[in-house]
């Protein structure tokens, strides 16, 4: 399987969503949960991984991730767009 990294980075969003995460009162384990409802097959592990920038994130996930947090991808994707302008 091929390893997938962007400037050495497994996602963009890790800080973000730690940040979007603790502003909304969430731990993991509750964001994990949300999701679950969802149909997103993640558990509090996972959402580590993706804070700690350890797994990659689908598009679908990071859909979901805004739904539950009440934020647009765009809050989520900030540092990337930081990064080229």
């Amino acid at each position: 399987m091929k390893k997938i990294n962007f400037n050495d980075n497994k996602n963009i969003i890790s800080k973000q969503l730690k940040l979007a995460r603790i502003n909304a009162g969430l731990t993991q384990s509750q964001l994990a949960a949300k999701m679950q409802v969802l149909n997103i097959n993640i558990d509090q592990q996972m959402i580590s991984k993706i804070e700690n920038n350890m797994r990659i994130v689908t598009d679908y996930e990071l859909v979901c991730f805004c739904e539950i947090l009440g934020i647009d991808e765009k809050t989520l994707l900030k540092d990337y767009y930081s990064q080229i302008i």
